[in-house]
């Protein structure tokens, strides 16, 4: 708990740290209010996962410098953003690291200029600005930050207090908030994060969730959204504004940003796969993320009518990288932790998810072998729920066991049949050396392609097409019936539906599904069963 008037990087580190467990008993509330730009009911969660993100990079290492602190928060923020309000909260942390990054300490004048630049760069992001929204909070919060007197929390509370009172004005500037009858959901958010930063100081313990009983979201009718489209690149070299008029004509609620080498961009679009196809050739793919707006709206609405159905008995948390699979995932009953091979999530990250479910017995896939013992520590640390780890060490061994999860059903009772699906199953991925190298007498080149046969390098070519097809002949397929090949946002389906039409020609008792949406660093991943 600081007292000091003045910060220490610990001490900051440390403050958001809590915060963001305090974001995290709100994710329920924000979610309700959730009606603008669309009525998809994500806001509390993209904000806590962009908060989860930085509090990956803060525990990567030991803090003793604001410089530490200002790059997780900046870095951290960017790579973990989600949907429009994430997008917009890394902004709000870039202005707020690039304030504090050279300080010494941090006392009540530093943490006004750190409010303002928050302000400045989050709106200075957004291309047409809409009053009403987190922007409004963000800014009064600013502004009464700067007439406070007070010490270094002094401060904070009178920045709490001014974005309150913006939250409860946001009806009157934006008439959706006004005819749904609520609250701007990201401003929410943002009083939350404010509260938390607070508590820490005070030693507040974490509040009980808030009792849910209306979604805002129930009373829009079912309607075509589009889709909720995002791309993270490194490595690129064109302006961050020459993207964003490529992508511009795509749709709306358009965001590109930038920081330390990085791009993301945010848009809701009709036509994701041409944008990421497009935005694809300016640097490496290193995440792309594409959600069906007016499915997750039919989702809430369908939620609604069951709402007093009994609860189920199981929950499953699944940890998945890239939209394809993840949408896999999500449709079979998961709830879904990011990360995977070069993102593992963190023990806190799927406690976090278990923690969301609403079943007493979660059933968890880590679906990788470098995350099956964060799995398995989250039994440590929660008493009020049987958690079982099915230790899947691929996609494809948790997608199968997936398949056979029934929330109607004791958890305990189906972790046998979901081992032995996962098995049984076989997953091929296809990605790029990073490095040169030779393991089990495979010689690779840095930039080639190379092939894994459940997690094990087992082929290498010099494209990835030829990689994957040269790999399946290798392999005896005659066991397996159905396989699903999911491609990455980079690839074309014209040239994939010509791969899936030599894989049938090679293989012609195999059925093959073409799904776009592989996991992140990865052109193809194909899951047989």
């Amino acid at each position: 708990m600081a007292t000091k008037d003045n910060l220490s990087a610990v001490d900051l580190a440390s403050a958001f740290l809590y915060a963001t467990e305090w974001l995290g008993v709100y994710i329920d509330e924000i979610n309700a209010l959730n009606v603008y730009p669309v009525p998809d009911g994500d806001t509390g969660t993209n904000m806590h996962l962009t908060m989860q993100s930085v509090r990956r990079e803060l525990k990567k290492q030991t803090i003793s410098k604001f410089e530490q602190v200002a790059h997780a928060l900046a870095y951290g923020s960017l790579l973990g953003a989600r949907g429009n309000s994430g997008v917009i909260l890394s902004q709000i942390l870039k202005g707020f690291s690039e304030s504090i990054k050279l300080c010494t300490s941090v006392g009540p004048t530093e943490v006004k200029l750190a409010l303002k630049a928050s302000s400045k760069v989050a709106y200075a992001a957004v291309i047409e600005p809409v009053e009403g929204t987190i922007l409004t909070v963000v800014r009064k919060s600013a502004e009464g930050a700067q007439a406070s007197e007070g010490d270094t929390f002094g401060v904070l509370r009178s920045a709490l207090e001014a974005a309150r009172s913006a939250l409860q004005e946001t009806p009157e500037q934006l008439e959706v908030l006004k005819q749904a009858e609520v609250v701007d959901a990201g401003g929410l958010g943002y009083v939350r994060l404010l509260e938390g930063l607070i508590a820490f100081q005070e030693g507040t313990e974490l509040p009980a969730p808030p009792i849910i009983t209306r979604r805002a979201q129930e009373q829009f009718e079912e309607e075509e959204f589009g889709f909720c489209t995002e791309f993270l690149l490194s490595e690129v070299e064109a302006s961050t504004k020459t993207i964003q008029e490529i992508v511009k004509p795509f749709g709306d609620s358009l965001l590109v940003v930038g920081a330390e080498g990085f791009v993301k961009g945010h848009i809701h679009t009709e036509d994701p796969e041409r944008l990421l196809a497009a935005v694809a050739k300016f640097g490496k793919m290193v995440r792309a993320k594409v959600e069906d707006m007016s499915e997750q709206h039919s989702e809430i609405l369908a939620g609604a009518e069951l709402s007093e159905a009994e609860s189920s008995r199981s929950g499953l948390v699944t940890v998945s990288s890239g939209y394809g699979i993840t949408k896999v995932f999500r449709g079979l009953g998961a709830r879904v932790v990011g990360g995977g091979q070069t993102d593992n999530p963190s023990v806190e990250d799927i406690a976090d998810a278990v923690r969301s479910v609403g079943a007493d017995q979660v059933i968890v896939l880590p679906n990788n072998r470098n995350i099956v013992m964060a799995a398995e520590r989250v039994t440590e640390l929660m008493s009020d729920k049987e958690i079982y780890v099915v230790p899947t060490r691929t996609l494809g061994a948790g997608l199968a066991a997936a398949v056979l999860f029934q929330e109607n059903r004791e958890a305990r009772d189906q972790i046998d049949e979901m081992e032995a699906a996962a098995s049984l199953s076989l997953t091929i991925e296809i990605t790029v050396a990073s490095r040169d190298a030779e393991v089990e007498g495979i010689s690779v080149k840095e930039g080639q392609a190379i092939g894994l046969v459940n997690g094990e390098l087992r082929y290498s070519e010099d494209e990835t097409k030829d990689c994957l097809l040269g790999l399946l002949r290798q392999i005896d397929l005659a066991e397996f019936e159905i396989g699903t090949l999911f491609f990455s946002a980079g690839s074309g389906l014209e040239d994939e539906q010509e791969i899936k039409e030599k894989i049938e020609n090679d293989f012609p008792e195999l059925e093959v599904q073409l799904l776009p949406g592989a996991p992140d660093l990865y052109p193809y991943l194909f899951i047989l069963e």
